[in-house]
């Protein structure tokens, strides 16, 4: 990642902006609309368990949410941040950043989107009522100061350079007055401001959606490509390919290797798109024998990514060596992924006292491959880790974190990775929400990359970190996600997202 100061003032991410200075962020002219389809039916593996967006942490519930909601900023393609609701980001000082906002912008119901949306939204996604799992990413902001009905100040408690990141994706715009009234439940019924209006859901079945008609042509989000869209929970990728193919869905989730062929050969395709995103097996430091970093480090030399990667996934997938993908803050090209070698992982194991290996369980969301679970534990068996791997529903998965009797190994997909802050706060930072990690030297690494404000020396300290979790690591490190969506043959024109959620939306040139 280019790391000079400027790019990461007009990215937003981690760097701070230069005080007193405004930036304006790029507003896109649009061409001439496509011609929208009727309906698309857009085939996900899971169903949120709500629609508030606070309380959503998936890509598939991402992919409704976003489609009713617009936040202040997104990522687009190149992990820049960019507006949709807000026109301008300025820092003005360490504890201080002030935002514009569009003042042309209505929500679904009719009501103004203005700086009330901000003070009201925020107040949600920090009320403990809510029950956020991020709500501490927010809790930084101490005050929404209403500067103009248009213009807004975050008063903060601690430097954060990292909050536009955390924007993106969890502080949709809510509608006051709309969203303050019990009676309008509006985590089953959402009003947004986002390019669908939410006409129903039927639980189990769909969440259907409508064009917004009033939506900006210039947002970078794009426009609806359908008049009416429904998001279907399809949770076997093999009916997802069936639906594709007998022309009951526009787009889907997963395609799995073994029928790309299949889906290509059918008039439809498969799109490949590598993600901000990573992924790993979590390994926890709060229970034996994971306290003993021999242990793992073993787990990390017993695993062949590059075999999975190669037999799995196609080949799409580049190793990891930590945490920190390619063109993520913290990446550092000259950290080596650990190597598949038996050997070494069989010698750290007897030197930790576990010659004769022991037996642990390993869970996984029943959103992700269960055949890649599967595979990793079969290589841990190789070298004595008797690992029992646990399928488990996404809402129970998303609860049990920390619940010390659920299994100790996770395998974890984590989406997008352009700031590293989200996942190394909530996973790896020993009060984090989600964590079982505890080390000293990395415990003093993320807190200060949280809050330095240099993006160089941000930059450094995320690598710095990056050499320590390898030393004690937190997983075993895998690979940099892909998708293998599955499109349509006669499909309007759709563009995947790095944050890997599906919007039926065609973006428009500028």
């Amino acid at each position: 990642m280019n790391m000079h100061r400027r790019r990461l003032i007009e990215l937003g991410l981690g760097g701070a902006v230069a005080f007193g200075t405004s930036l304006k962020l790029p507003v896109r002219r649009a061409h001439a609309a496509p011609t929208m389809v009727d309906d698309a039916v857009i085939d996900l593996m899971v169903e949120p368990v709500t629609l508030d967006p606070a309380n959503v942490y998936d890509a598939d519930g991402w992919s409704i949410v976003h489609s009713i909601y617009d936040s202040l900023v997104q990522f687009n393609a190149d992990g820049e941040v960019v507006p949709l609701l807000a026109t301008s980001l300025v820092q003005v000082d360490p504890l201080t950043w002030e935002v514009g906002l569009r003042d042309d912008i209505a929500f679904h119901n009719g009501e103004p989107f203005d700086a009330k949306s901000v003070i009201f939204s925020v107040a949600h996604i920090v009320d403990p009522e809510t029950k956020s799992q991020v709500a501490w990413n927010f809790s930084v902001i101490k005050e929404v100061e209403e500067v103009e009905p248009h213009l807004v100040r975050f008063h903060l408690s601690a430097p954060a350079p990292w909050l536009p990141s955390q924007i993106a994706p969890w502080l949709a715009m809510l509608p006051p007055v709309y969203a303050a009234d019990p009676a309008n439940d509006f985590a089953s019924n959402p009003v947004g401001t986002g390019p669908y209006k939410f006409v129903s859901w039927d639980r189990g079945v769909q969440v259907v959606v409508e064009a917004n008609e009033a939506y900006p042509a210039d947002s970078p989000k794009g426009v609806a490509f359908a008049k009416r869209a429904s998001f279907r929970p399809v949770p076997t990728p093999s009916t997802e390919v069936a639906d594709l193919l007998s022309g009951s869905a526009t787009v889907i989730r997963t395609v799995p290797v073994d029928q790309i062929s299949a889906v290509n050969d059918s008039g439809a395709s498969v799109v490949s798109r590598p993600l901000s995103g990573v992924s790993f097996i979590r390994i926890p430091t709060d229970q034996a024998p994971f306290d003993d970093p021999r242990v793992r480090q073993a787990m990390n030399y017993a695993v062949d990514v590059d075999g999975i990667v190669a037999a799995l996934l196609n080949g799409q997938g580049q190793r990891l060596s930590g945490l920190f993908p390619e063109g993520a803050l913290g990446y550092n090209a000259d950290l080596k992924p650990f190597p598949f070698d038996l050997a070494t992982a069989k010698a750290l194991l007897e030197e930790a006292g576990l010659s004769k290996g022991f037996e642990t369980r390993l869970a996984y969301a029943t959103s992700e491959r269960k055949d890649i679970v599967e595979a990793i534990a079969g290589q841990l068996a190789v070298v004595g880790i008797m690992a029992t791997v646990e399928a488990v529903e996404v809402a129970t998965f998303n609860q049990t974190w920390k619940d010390p009797e659920s299994a100790p190994l996770r395998f974890v997909s984590w989406r997008p990775m352009f700031d590293p802050f989200t996942l190394l706060s909530l996973m790896f930072s020993a009060e984090g929400f989600l964590s079982r990690y505890n080390d000293p030297a990395a415990q003093a690494l993320i807190t200060a990359g949280a809050a330095e404000a240099d993006p160089a020396a941000r930059q450094a300290t995320y690598q710095e970190l990056g050499q320590v979790l390898r030393d004690s690591p937190g997983g075993i490190y895998l690979y940099q996600l892909s998708s293998f969506y599955g499109v349509a043959k006669d499909a309007p024109a759709w563009t995947p997202r790095p944050d890997d959620y599906i919007i039926p939306t065609t973006v428009l040139a500028r």
